[in-house]
C-alpha cells in the first residue's frame, strides 16, 4: 500500500512539473513570451533558471530555449504515463528526466528533488 501512495505522489509532482513546462514552452513559442509574475518584487522577470541558462550561453528567450521547455515537458508527460502503466523502464526514465530538469530552479527543482527521493525509496520497497 505504501508503494502505491508513493507512486501517486510521484505522478502528482510529475504532472505538475511536466504540465507546467509543456504549457509554458508552448505558450512561449506561440505568444513569444513565457508566463511571468505580473505583480510583486519579481514582476516581469523570468525565474532564476534564466540566469543559469544565460550563464552557459543560452538566451532564455530564444526559440531554442522555449523549445527545450516544450520538448522536456512532453517527454516528461510521456514518461509519466509509462510510469503509471508500470512499464519496466519508466522508473529509470523518471529518474533521468528529473535529473535533467533540476535546472528549472525553484519549483521545478523542488518537484524534481522530491520525485528523485521518492523514486529511490520506491525502488527500495520493491
Amino acid at each position: 500500500m505504501t508503494s502505491i501512495i508513493i507512486k501517486w505522489v510521484i505522478v502528482f509532482f510529475a504532472l505538475i512539473n511536466a504540465g507546467y513546462m509543456t504549457y509554458d514552452g508552448a505558450r512561449a513559442l506561440i505568444t513569444g513570451d513565457y508566463l511571468r509574475p505580473t505583480t510583486g518584487e519579481y514582476a516581469g522577470q523570468l525565474g532564476p533558471w534564466s540566469k543559469l541558462v544565460s550563464f552557459i550561453g543560452i538566451d532564455p528567450e530564444s526559440a531554442f530555449m522555449k523549445s527545450v521547455f516544450l520538448v522536456l515537458g512532453i517527454v516528461s508527460l510521456f514518461i509519466t504515463v509509462c510510469f503509471i502503466l508500470d512499464y519496466p523502464w519508466a522508473g529509470n526514465a523518471m529518474l533521468i528526466i528529473n535529473i535533467c530538469t533540476l535546472w528549472n530552479l525553484i519549483l521545478g527543482t523542488a518537484s524534481s528533488i522530491i520525485q528523485i527521493i521518492l523514486l529511490i525509496i520506491l525502488r527500495g520497497l520493491k
